[in-house]
């Protein structure tokens, strides 16, 4: 397995079970966690980082992710993240990883599925 994989595997335990040790073990004391690439205000630290982890989200995520590109410091993880009910998003995550295989630097790109067009000709663009 991977490095990067490793990391994801990580990931999405701490993302199940909430824990501040499990999100400790995946990012470094010093870790950046970005929600996009130009986030103002990227959360800092890992106190910040175990924090914003604990807050609550939409019940259920539902992701589909696996490891698109990495070399020793970088890994490139897509696919998509799913919350029932209430938002889907398409996923291209930056993983920075530090010599011990936590995250230094953590930058999400999400998207959301573009709207498509209704059978009676309605929808996105309808009427241009």
């Amino acid at each position: 397995m991977s490095r990067t994989s490793d990391w994801l595997d990580g990931y999405l335990h701490a993302w199940r079970t909430k824990a501040p040790d499990d999100v400790r073990a995946i990012f470094t004391d010093d870790a950046e966690y970005w929600f996009r690439p130009d986030d103002p205000d990227p959360v800092g630290g890992i106190d910040a980082i175990v924090e914003m982890w604990g807050e609550d989200e939409a019940a259920g995520p539902v992701a589909d992710l696996e490891v698109l590109i990495e070399n020793e410091r970088l890994g490139i993880i897509k696919g998509h993240v799913d919350y029932p009910g209430h938002a889907f998003y398409w996923n291209l995550w930056e993983v920075h990883l530090a010599p011990d295989g936590r995250a230094e630097r953590f930058v999400e790109w999400f998207m959301t599925p573009r709207a498509t067009p209704e059978p009676d000709g309605g929808g996105v663009g309808a009427g241009d």
